[in-house]
Formats: structure tokens, C-alpha cells, sequence
């Protein structure tokens, strides 16, 4: 929500801050970049130092961050909150870790549903609600209105969370979390600046290097390691590179039905193509996919006990696929737009659970909040993918500044273009054996 909130908003809190609009995008990037180093580095402190006490720590940065950004009065102070907040994007990675630490085999499938529906549900009441909120409120109540649900999520782990008693004996390698971090700054840096920049600019090539320089060292590091960051023969087992291609591919679609859809409901009538509809209007055609997501994924995390994840994800991803599919090809009314975004919604609701749940069964207890960790980098690196592309193709055909319909169906099918790696990819996922009642 953190982010959805934000994404619809950037033009009035441009206007607001008196920024360039090309400025106020570091907003979106500050965030991503912080969440990016963060994420994978505080996986690995939950499973050496105890998850509940790692989540806590995060989850006081999340509302520090927050509280910096509510209060903030100029796009200097508001960067350095939104940094702030993305250093607490581990929290979801640390949470599945909790849950499956806590809660008996048969149980722990079906909180993983809830946990991704709230995930996929939280994003999507962000972009519904950020159109209301600036309406008729100010741009800070997409802050304040978060932390108040941060500090009773807090209170809720102190009191109802105990304390962790998985744990593993080992150190950090901090080696390996640098070289890690300078290559992930430098990945999506390019990737998210590259189109303003220009991406043959001697800055995004620079970055672009760096980034392989970096990432080749950083797994050169961690091969000679006694105690790596990442054990980068688990990222090489089948049940985890195929899951994180998928997180790659949702990431991508997530972030990219995010800028589409809003984009194209918001353009005037007499386009040909756009709908019409207001900031807050366009966030309620999101509604439908918000519900499906709350409803499908707990229901595929508890059939996982049945089916076993990989078909669940097989199924998800082809629902998903077909509603970007469907878009790619009608989009000019409501009921064209609505139809796509349910097959979303559904896709997506029941794609998350399953994605986590056949992650945790590839592998060990003590590597669960590490693998999460890098699956939710995937989907970070899959949405500044996704952004970087779909900004390109949109850029790439306007009219008086208003992006050609063809630039839409180009941008959808991108998506369906994702999602049918992901379809392959979730296809070659290895079969979990169902757990019986």
C-alpha cells in the first residue's frame, strides 16, 4: 500500500512541492532502491538472529520512515522518509518466515493465503484509495493514514508474535551484503532512469556496468565464504529459480497494470480509446481485482494441502495471463476493462500464495526468510523492469503528450508476454507432494 498509495498521487504532490515532475519520480525509486538493499540483508539477520526480533526492527524503520514523510514539507525531507520506508521491505519475507516457524505443517498454507491476499489486497486498495484521499484530504493522510495501521500491526507482534526459537548460528557476510547492495543500486538506477537519461547516456551504461561488475563479485564472494549472505547453490535448485522467473514476471505485471490501467482510465473521452474517468473513479475499476486477491488466495493457500502448490501456480499464472491477454485486445469499454481486471485479480490472488508456498518447500527452515527475501527482490526488479519498459513503449507514440492506444495494447501484451514465461516456468516447477489431512 505503501507504494500504491503513492504511484496515483505524484503529480499532486509535485504540484504541492513546487518539483519538477521528473524530480518527485525519485519518490518511487528512493523506495525501491532502499527495499532492494534492504530486503535480501535482513532475511539472512532473521534467520541467524530470530525473526520476531529482525520484523520489529524493520517494522520501527517502516513507521520511523513514515512518520518523516508525513511530516515533511519539502521533496529533500519526503525522499529521506520514503528511503527510510523501503528499509523495512523485508517485513513480508520475515512474516512467512514466523509462519511457518510457528504454525503446524497443515496450517501453514493456508496462512500464507492470507498473508498474500493482504499483500496483493493492500497494493490494490492503495491505488483505490490514494484518488479520495488527496480529494479530500492533503497529500500527507497517504502517510498518516498508513503509520496508524503500522503501529497496531506493531502492537500486534509484540503482544500476539513469540518469540522466535529458529534460528541459525552463523554472521553476517558483509562482504557479500555490500557487493549485493552496489549491485542492485546500480540495476535499478539504470532501470528506472535510463528513459530520462537514455539508455545508450554514458551514466546508464556506467550504472549498467557496474551492476555486472558488481553482481560477478559479489558471487565469486560468496562461493569462497564460509558463511555466505545467500547460498547461491539454493538459487540454482529447480523449485527456486523457477519460482523467482515467476516473481520476476509478476513483478513486472503488477507494477505494470498499476501504470496502465489508472493511465488509460484517466485519458479524455474524445481520444477514441480513454474512458474519462476521474483519479478516484479509476481507482474503483481496481476494486474488483482488490476482492478477488482477499478471497483467491487463502483459498489457494488452503487447497495447497490438497493439490499442491505448483499446479495452484500453473493455474493462477494462466488466469492472470488471460486477463492481460483479454486487455491487450478490448479495452474501449467498462465492461471490457472489468472483465481483465478480474481475470487479474483472480490470477494474481491465487498466484501469490502459491508462489511462497512452493518456495518454503524447496527449501530448508533455516533458509526460509533468505529465499523469501530474494523472491521479494525478484518482483522489485520485475516491477523497475516493468515500469522502465512500459514508460518506454508509451513514450514511444503520443499526441500532444497523450500516448497513443497502440502504446496500451503494446504495454498489455508486454505483460501477457511476462506472464507466458511465467506460465513455462511454473510448468517446470517440481510437484510438491500434498500434505494429507
Amino acid at each position: 500500500m505503501l507504494q500504491s498509495l503513492i504511484t496515483p498521487a505524484i503529480p499532486v504532490i509535485a504540484d504541492a512541492l513546487d518539483t519538477p515532475t521528473a524530480d518527485i519520480g525519485w519518490l518511487v525509486t528512493a523506495y525501491l532502491l532502499a527495499a532492494a538493499i534492504a530486503t535480501p540483508v535482513a532475511g539472512r539477520l532473521g534467520d541467524i538472529f530470530g525473526r520476531r526480533r529482525v520484523l520489529l526492527i524493520v517494522l520501527s524503520l517502516l513507521i520511523c520512515g513514515t512518520l518523516i514523510a508525513a511530516l515533511s514539507d519539502s521533496l529533500a525531507v519526503l525522499l529521506v522518509g520514503r528511503a527510510v520506508q523501503g528499509c523495512g521491505g523485508a517485513v513480508l519475507p520475515l512474516a512467512f518466515g514466523i509462519v511457518r516457524d510457528e504454525l503446524p505443517p497443515e496450517r501453514v498454507g493456508f496462512a500464507i493465503g492470507l498473508l498474500s491476499s493482504l499483500l496483493g489486497s493492500g497494493a490494490a486498495l492503495g491505488s483505490v484509495l490514494a484518488g479520495p484521499i488527496v480529494d479530500h484530504l492533503s497529500w500527507h493522510w497517504l502517510f498518516w493514514i498508513p503509520l496508524l495501521l503500522l503501529l497496531l500491526a506493531a502492537a500486534g507482534i509484540v503482544y500476539g508474535v513469540p518469540h522466535s526459537t529458529s534460528r541459525t548460528p552463523s554472521t553476517v557476510h558483509w562482504t557479500g551484503a555490500i557487493l549485493l547492495s552496489t549491485g542492485l543500486g546500480c540495476l535499478l538506477l539504470a532501470l528506472s532512469k535510463g528513459g530520462g537519461w537514455g539508455w545508450e547516456s554514458k551514466t546508464t551504461l556506467g550504472l549498467s556496468g557496474g551492476a555486472v561488475i558488481a553482481f560477478t563479485a559479489w558471487a565469486m564472494a560468496e562461493r569462497r565464504a564460509r558463511e555466505p549472505l545467500v547460498d547461491t547453490r539454493m538459487l540454482v535448485r529447480r523449485g527456486v529459480w523457477t519460482t523467482n522467473t515467476v516473481g520476476i514476471a509478476f513483478g513486472i505485471v503488477t507494477f505494470g497494470s498499476s501504470l496502465l490501467i489508472p493511465l488509460l482510465l484517466q485519458l479524455p473521452v474524445d481520444t477514441g480509446y480513454g474512458l474519462g474517468r476521474s483519479v478516484s473513479e479509476s481507482g474503483l475499476y481496481l476494486l474488483p481485482a482488490t476482492i478477488a486477491m482477499i478471497v483467491f488466495a487463502p483459498i489457494s493457500g488452503a487447497l495447497h494441502r490438497h493439490f499442491g502448490a505448483k499446479w495452484l501456480l500453473v493455474l493462477g499464472t494462466g488466469m492472470a495471463l488471460s486477463g492481460f491477454a483479454w486487455l491487450a485486445l478490448a479495452h474501449a469499454t467498462t465492461w471490457h476493462m472489468l472483465t481483465g481486471v478480474c481475470l487479474m485479480g483472480i490470477g494474481i490472488g491465487l498466484a501469490s500464495s502459491a508462489m511462497t508456498n512452493a518456495l518454503l518447500t524447496a527449501v530448508s527452515p533455516a533458509q526460509s526468510s533468505a529465499a523469501t527475501s530474494l523472491n521479494t527482490l525478484a518482483r522489485t526488479i520485475g516491477g523497475s523492469i516493468g515500469t522502465a519498459a512500459l514508460t518506454a513503449v508509451l513514450a514511444s507514440d503520443t499526441t500532444a503528450g497523450v500516448p497513443a492506444e497502440t502504446g496500451f495494447t503494446y504495454g498489455f501484451g508486454i505483460c501477457a508476454a511476462a506472464l507466458t514465461v511465467a506460465l513455462i516456468s511454473a510448468i517446470a516447477l517440481p510437484a510438491d507432494r500434498p500434505r494429507a489431512n
